[in-house]
């Protein structure tokens, strides 16, 4: 029964994707939505919500997607429930929020790494192969800060330290390697780009090997929450801590290192926010992302922007390695998974988006939430994490190829032609 529900909205997600592109270009209107409305409208609704759009089609916005996604869910949601009852994620409803709780917490970290990687490529215009490599940088450092170098330092000095060194070590590899891409002095400016940050992965992953070794290593956990308990003992609604982990209504655990994490990364992107939209430097690095060219009309330097677009970029991958070296063993490769996921939720959020790389991210941490804690052999379900991610990117590129919230890139935007 389950698979023969899934095989019907698969097919009917397909024929609603071609039927109702072909439709709007038939009638000339607009089809960047088209696709990933009609695959979700025929994926939950089969032959009938298919026929309503191709009899009226309707203007097809960025809002008119939710609906449609929100029934598909529920379907799909339906058909697992009554094919698998005995499924924990159909009978343990405090399984079920935890699992919630926890998707988005790793989701918000997913997003806050992301979020590096997605101005980089607003800016330059080129995606940095070297991204994961500046997240495992950064976890190092502040083990080797705090552990080893001055022992029993305070570990927010330690993440300070990390991103001062990350931020300078991106703003000089930009001025010696990256300069050549927007001077024209390169003829291919895109794939060399691609080709210097691949090169500059490879030496610092092999570096840090060289020079730390291929042993796993630990930060100490930077906080501890006190022991409390709230309202009352005989409360079932209550709030209870203890050194490692946040316990909520006695159902949900979230562990300390990651929720440590994911609040400071929800503190990080509101002053980054802040910098972008208040801040004359923030508007010079938006209006680059717009018109590289207008951008120096009006007073700006652009490669300045890009020197310190690449530079922050850098720094907040490392920011997010800095802050869960305390909550995961690391080694010089810990960056090759977390670099692949902050490419899969660029692709989902938008290219050049920031707020799409951040809902990219906790949409992503959710999908493998779900899909990991609905599988009942643990050894299979974290084999299958990694496919989540990439289900995410083919279902995008497929849908819709600009993401949630991106926009279209020109190469004479970035002034790379």
């Amino acid at each position: 029964m389950f698979w023969g529900a899934i095989l019907w909205m698969v097919v009917w997600g397909v024929i609603g994707s071609i039927a109702i592109r072909r439709r709007y270009l038939h009638r000339d209107l607009d089809t960047s939505n088209a696709n990933i409305v009609g695959a979700f409208v025929g994926a939950g609704t089969g032959p009938v919500g298919v026929l309503f759009l191709w009899l009226r089609t309707p203007v097809l916005t960025v809002h008119y997607i939710a609906l449609p996604a929100i029934i598909t869910m529920g379907v799909f949601m339906f058909v697992f429930a009554t094919s698998d009852p005995n499924n924990i994620c159909v009978t343990n409803g405090t399984f079920v929020a935890s699992q919630v709780v926890n998707g988005l917490v790793i989701g918000i970290i997913y997003g806050f790494m992301a979020l590096g990687l997605t101005l980089i490529f607003s800016i330059l215009g080129i995606v940095s192969f070297a991204h994961g490599e500046f997240y495992m940088i950064g976890g190092m450092l502040v083990y080797y800060i705090t552990v080893v170098w001055f022992p029993g330092l305070n570990p927010v000095l330690g993440v300070l330290g990390a991103c001062i060194i990350t931020f300078s070590l991106g703003a000089a590899f930009e001025r010696a390697f990256l300069t050549p891409m927007y001077d024209g002095r390169v003829a291919r400016p895109v794939e060399y780009g691609i080709l210097v940050t691949f090169g500059l992965a490879f030496t610092l992953q092999y570096f840090v090997q060289a020079v730390a070794g291929a042993n796993p290593v630990k930060a100490r956990r930077f906080l501890d929450f006190p022991r409390l308990r709230l309202p009352s003992d005989d409360d079932p609604w209550l709030l209870k801590s203890s050194r490692g982990s946040l316990e909520l209504f006695e159902s949900v655990t979230i562990s300390s290192p990651r929720l440590t994490a994911a609040v400071t990364c929800i503190l990080v992107l509101i002053a980054l926010l802040y910098f972008l939209h208040r801040t004359w430097t923030g508007k010079a690095l938006r209006a680059v992302s717009l018109d590289r060219d207008a951008a120096a009309i009006a007073g700006i330097n652009p490669d300045r922007m890009n020197m310190l677009a690449f530079a922050l970029g850098g720094m907040i991958a490392a920011m997010a390695g800095a802050l869960l070296v305390q909550a995961f063993s690391w080694l010089p490769q810990v960056g090759a998974i977390p670099a692949m996921r902050s490419f899969v939720i660029v692709v989902l959020g938008g290219l050049g988006s920031l707020p799409g790389a951040f809902i990219g991210g906790i949409f992503v941490g959710l999908v493998e939430a779900a899909g990991t804690g609905c599988v009942p052999d643990p050894q299979k379900a974290a084999s299958y994490i990694p496919a989540y991610g990439m289900l995410v990117l083919t279902l995008t590129l497929l849908l819709r190829p600009t993401g949630l919230l991106g926009r279209r890139f020109s190469s004479a935007t970035h002034g790379q032609n």
